[in-house]
């Protein structure tokens, strides 16, 4: 049985990297699943895509002009023209019907097929035409233009049987567009998680409440929501918990959702239920890390293998463990990279950063003239300290912390 740390602490606190390593073998992607080409952007795709025609699929005009043969046109100027009978027009839709002889064009848009029997389009800035209403209309071409002159070939943009999207690709507005393209409708992308999170503790009230008594607003929900949706997650639910053990377990074990995030009561408090609840019902693999703050964060999973997180009520311990632990996992359920989506940027410490031996540190850094100063106020109660933050610093466990004119990586809010 998991010994209770409730009033009496850790005797011992898991690293970081054999934290990680737990959730990246035990916490794989999800399935996989067909989607419309309009709902997949962001998606992942599950499988390589091919080109099943050639885009484009027959020879089009590059330009506006006239679609005629090069070789009529060799020896044109602007001072000696050389007249080709005009014989008709090619829109895009509506291609001309015939074939263009050797002296004869067709007036052309950009996109129209081009005609049989021509292979290069000149431009109308260097063509002259007679009046379409003379009985038989020419255009004079006052420039040469060489064949495949302003032609779009088969398969100048893809080939048929060219790899389109490869497994694994976040799929971009442009990936969209190319698979369109090919007259693909739908693509098979790998699911996106679906997210429980559990708000534990008396004393809280929903967003948009009043603080009032001893009773405070919730605000860890709102972030762990809008975290998870730009970590992937398709569902994001929040139930408001007691501070009562049946309650906290009715309510993991009846969570259906593929993550479960716990805000709160998993401490070493009187109350702090969710570690014990995870450990009769499922496992707990880690609780207690080696991390400032967060460190009575922890994870587990229930009997059927879906994670449950346990993050600390305090706001930034909460936005930390969810950084760490979370965060990757969620992604990694959506076939996202597991590394944190942060901007980074590198720049030099004005202030000394002080960490201890032993733990990795989460420092909340502001950015002044390209120069890294730590904030004063860093405790795992203060949400405000990450909104005057540009940033963190992530110190590892063997690192004593950063001394002035050291170069450090900081991860950017933004």
């Amino acid at each position: 049985m998991r010994r209770d740390v409730r009033m009496r602490g850790f005797r011992e606190r898991t690293s970081v990297e054999a934290a990680l390593a737990i959730l990246e073998a035990r916490v794989g992607r999800l399935g996989d699943e067909r989607v419309p080409l309009v709902e997949a952007c962001g998606r992942v795709a599950s499988e390589e895509v091919t080109a099943s025609v050639s885009v484009p699929h027959f020879a089009r005009a590059a330009m506006d002009g006239y679609a005629l043969r090069g070789e009529a046109t060799f020896g044109a100027t602007a001072f000696a023209p050389v007249a080709l009978q005009l014989v008709g027009a090619s829109w895009p839709g509506r291609p001309f019907g015939g074939a263009v002889g050797a002296r004869e064009a067709v007036r052309i848009t950009t996109g129209a097929p081009v005609p049989e029997g021509a292979d290069a389009v000149l431009m109308a800035e260097y063509a002259d035409e007679e009046p379409s209403n003379a009985a038989r209309p020419r255009v004079w071409a006052r420039e040469a233009v060489p064949p495949g002159k302003h032609v779009a070939q088969v398969g100048e943009d893809l080939l048929a049987g060219a790899a389109v999207v490869a497994a694994g690709r976040k799929l971009r507005p442009q990936d969209l567009g190319v698979l369109a393209s090919t007259g693909v409708g739908s693509v098979r992308v790998i699911r996106r998680p679906s997210v429980h999170i559990l708000v534990t503790g008396d004393e809280l009230l929903p967003p948009g409440s009043i603080p009032e008594g001893a009773r405070i607003v919730d605000a860890n929900s709102l972030v762990l929501g809008a975290l998870a949706r730009r970590d992937g997650a398709a569902e994001v639910t929040v139930t408001y918990v007691a501070d009562r053990r049946e309650a906290v377990r009715a309510a993991m074990g009846g969570a259906p959702e593929d993550v479960v995030l716990v805000s709160g009561g998993s401490s070493v408090g009187p109350e702090d239920h969710a570690p014990l609840v995870l450990a009769e019902i499922g496992e707990v693999a880690v609780h207690g890390v080696a991390v400032r703050p967060s460190s009575p964060a922890g994870f587990g999973f229930l009997p059927d293998g879906r994670a449950v997180f346990l993050l600390p009520g305090n706001p930034v311990s909460c936005l930390c463990a969810y950084e760490l632990f979370a965060g990757p996992s969620i992604r990694g359920l959506g076939g996202l990279p597991r590394a944190w989506p942060h901007r980074r940027r590198r720049c030099t410490v004005g202030r000394r950063i002080v960490s201890e031996i032993g733990r990795m540190d989460y420092v909340r850094v502001r950015i002044e003239e390209e120069r890294v100063i730590p904030l004063m106020t860093s405790g795992a109660s203060i949400l405000t300290s990450t909104t005057r933050a540009d940033g963190v610093v992530l110190v590892p466990a063997d690192e004593e912390g950063y001394g002035e004119g050291a170069e450090v990586e900081v991860l950017l809010y933004d």
